[in-house]
């Protein structure tokens, strides 16, 4: 049950970081206590007021003077909140129709963002907290230091609005959303593959021991995407029931309710109780997230590419930018140690079996669709094959440049009967010039 909550509760935080509840509300909350506590220290002692030059703030006398600003300032800053809101949704709803709406994620994640709502949200509660501080009866008190602090946030306000318009502005460029998306892609690869590739790493070796030969299902109990793998919660289980688990899908695959989520070897040793226990490391959602899926990242930023250069849209710019930032990820990626598949404890027993994208599949998921339908665009073709040769620059595996070249080979294949002859020509020269390359290497 502890874990079940632990679970939850990473699942719950992932989701509330990415969204414009948690951050605003805590900004809002901390000014909003600040208001009040200012306020009462003020009033708990006199002498604050000289603090603030006469300059700034000449009515000391005047109660209602005060209550007009803080007044003032929580109306004029509830405006601006309808403004800021408005302009978030229609840059949602533009980037949704436009690129596509699995990006709406990196949207919402976005500090700045967050930020500017709490701000505004903070600036109001900082207002209304400090308002019955500001009265006439029964004796007549004027919070100085607190209503110049309003002012004060009013004028950061005025500063912040205009910063954040001219973050909108730039956020819903193509460019800066692949950018984004590769930089959180890259830094799942980071966390999950934190070693670097070194000329003498060996691939993991495939244990001798035989799989599924006395394994029994463990079937799922909900529908959903797989987004968040607990590896070593399963491991100490698998240990403590002396078991085995190979888990059948891997991070965002989706499982339907009823379908073998894992398979148990020594079944007879799993109870319902222990069966709930295994299911409890494996949190599935609705929606896939990228807690542990480089995949996703890699999706999001194809569909901008597909969406590009669509007949309706016809953008191969946007297509040619999200090629070069897929490569990225990808030489990313085969940079480091891939996440072992095999997890053993003590050594040399084998207690998880946890698949992973291969570097081929990743590869397939980045180019194959964009290679399909730019069959009859040069310019995002002929990136394609310099995606494909940066790639295989930093590959030492002849497998995987081999793959490399097949790809290649594919997209001039596929090119022969939709471009002229000197376009295609143009793609068999760069071809030629990777085979060459591939050749020496």
């Amino acid at each position: 049950m502890h874990h079940r909550l632990s679970v939850l509760l990473r699942s719950a935080t992932y989701a509330l970081r990415g969204g414009f509840l948690v951050r605003p509300l805590v900004i809002a909350v901390l000014l909003g206590a600040a208001g009040a506590v200012l306020s009462g220290t003020e009033e708990a002692i006199p002498g604050m007021s000289r603090l603030i030059p006469e300059v700034l703030f000449p009515s000391r006398q005047d109660p209602q003077a005060a209550q007009a600003i803080l007044s003032a300032i929580a109306t004029s800053i509830m405006t601006v909140v309808s403004i800021v809101f408005a302009i978030l949704l229609m840059t949602l709803t533009l980037a949704s129709t436009q690129f596509s709406p699995r990006i709406l994620v990196s949207f919402v994640r976005d500090r700045s963002t967050q930020s500017t709502l709490g701000v505004f949200l903070g600036t109001f509660a900082y207002c209304v907290a400090a308002l019955p501080a500001a009265r006439s009866l029964p004796v007549a008190f004027v919070p100085v230091v607190t209503v110049t602090g309003a002012m004060l946030l009013a004028l950061i306000c005025v500063g912040w609005l205009v910063f954040f318009i001219n973050h909108i502005s730039q956020s819903i460029s193509v460019n800066q959303i692949t950018d984004r998306i590769a930089r959180e892609t890259e830094l799942v690869i980071a966390e999950y593959m934190p070693r670097r590739r070194a000329p003498l790493d060996l691939p993991e070796s495939v244990p001798s021991a035989a799989l599924g030969d006395d394994e029994v299902p463990v079937l799922c109990r909900q529908s959903g995407y797989i987004r968040f793998i607990d590896i070593g919660y399963l491991v100490a289980l698998t240990r403590e029931y002396g078991v085995r688990v190979r888990l059948e899908r891997r991070v965002g695959h989706f499982v339907p309710e009823g379908i073998a989520l894992m398979r148990v070897s020594k079944g007879s040793r799993i109870t319902p109780d222990r069966e709930r226990q295994l299911l409890e490391g494996v949190d599935l959602g609705p929606v896939r997230t990228m807690q542990q899926d480089v995949e996703f990242g890699v999706i999001q930023i194809a569909d901008i590419a597909l969406r590009a250069i669509s007949p309706a849209v016809n953008d191969p710019s946007t297509a040619i930018s999200c090629v070069d930032h897929l490569g990225r990820v990808l030489i990313r990626w085969l940079d480091r140690v891939p996440p072992p598949t095999y997890y053993y404890d003590p050594p040399h027993v084998l207690r998880l079996v946890l698949p992973w994208i291969s570097f081929e599949g990743l590869l397939d998921t980045a180019f194959e669709q964009i290679r399909h339908y730019s069959q009859s665009d040069v310019a995002v073709s002929l990136r394609l094959l310099r995606a494909y040769d940066d790639i295989g620059a930093t590959v030492k595996d002849p497998e995987l440049r081999a793959a490399l070249l097949r790809r290649a080979e594919r997209v001039v294949a596929g090119c022969t009967v939709h471009l002229r002859k000197d376009d295609l020509g143009r793609l068999q020269e760069r071809l030629a010039a990777m085979q060459a390359r591939a050749a020496v290497q």
